[in-house]
């Protein structure tokens, strides 16, 4: 099985989809700036997670595209609120959507991504469409529940790594928990089998997450389209920092207690902290959890009876928990 091949297949097949879906609606005013989002350059995970999961269901992929591109869409929404609650200047190496219109425009368009996205949805539901629908509202529920921890946390002093993977189980893990289950749902699979790639979903996602953590840190911004830094920058208490907070002592304790005070860094603070963070293991321990969580994914594919539709997502498993962007 040629990884590369197949996922190439699958993306290109949603990029030549979502092209069609805002150039003709109006008014420009708002469907243009949800253009500009949608087909901003990306790896297109979340759409490739519904198709290849039909597909090893032994469904026929083009029965769920549009439920695919609506899930793609719901991602986009949430990166566009994500972007304004952060302050982001750039996504993906461009202007974030606020940036290059305006506050207002941003959340309007994202709301309609977030309408269309319902829309697409339903095009592909069909029989199935209580469990589809409830399946896909779960997720979206759930992001906005960790994001909401997300802001939360980054004003309270105190919060546990075990929150912290609560957290990301709903922002991160339950969008692709969502797209795996989704994507079984509308081949038909059973119920076993969609629980199946419903974890594997879920727990891939969670590895996902601490790897993003790892690259805002240590990843190059030309590949990563984002500020190295960034999560210090704007205060976030990550994996990686919480668990440097639990292992330091002395000096390194003062630091990071001292960076819950002040609510962030400056950018110049940004190796210092790097430096930290070494000294306590949490970047050992951040790559240890990658692996865990990773192999537990792994575990959850078990129910998939064909050998290269499973290696599949083997391979895709090993692609993100490397990747350097």
């Amino acid at each position: 099985m040629d990884f590369d091949r197949t996922y190439d297949l699958y993306r290109r097949q949603v990029e030549k989809e979502i092209k069609k879906v805002f150039p003709k609606r109006k008014p420009g005013s708002l469907y243009m700036p949800a253009d500009y989002i949608l087909s901003s350059p990306g790896k297109r995970l979340r759409p490739v997670l519904v198709l290849a999961s039909a597909d090893a269901a032994g469904g026929d992929i083009n029965t769920c595209m549009n439920a695919a591109l609506s899930v793609e869409m719901l991602h986009n929404f949430t990166l566009v609120h994500d972007d304004i609650m952060d302050n982001a200047d750039t996504r993906r190496g461009l202007p974030t959507l606020h940036i290059k219109y305006d506050i207002s425009t941003a959340i309007l368009a994202g709301d309609s991504l977030l309408a269309i996205a319902y829309e697409y949805l339903l095009k592909d539901a069909g029989a199935k469409g209580g469990r589809a629908v409830s399946s896909f509202t779960t997720g979206l529920i759930e992001v906005c529940e960790g994001q909401s921890l997300d802001k939360e946390f980054e004003l309270r002093q105190s919060v546990k790594v075990s929150e912290y993977i609560t957290m990301i189980t709903k922002k991160t893990a339950a969008m692709m928990q969502m797209c795996c289950e989704l994507g079984a749902i509308l081949a038909g699979a059973k119920t076993a089998y969609i629980q199946r790639m419903s974890d594997f979903g879920r727990n891939l996602g969670i590895a996902f997450q601490i790897q993003d953590d790892l690259l805002d840190l240590l990843g190059d911004s030309t590949s990563t389209g984002k500020k190295c830094g960034g999560d210090l920058i704007e205060g976030k208490k990550t994996f990686l920092f919480l668990t440097a907070l639990k292992n330091s002592e002395g000096a390194d304790r003062r630091e990071l207690e001292l960076f819950i005070r002040n609510k962030g860094i400056q950018e110049s603070e940004i190796s210092r902290f790097r430096d930290i963070f070494e000294r306590t293991g949490a970047i050992a321990k951040s790559k240890k959890e990658i692996i865990r969580y990773s192999s537990i994914a792994l575990e959850n594919l078990n129910g998939i009876k064909n050998k290269e539709k499973r290696e599949f997502f083997h391979e895709l498993t090993f692609s993100l928990i490397k990747r350097e962007k």
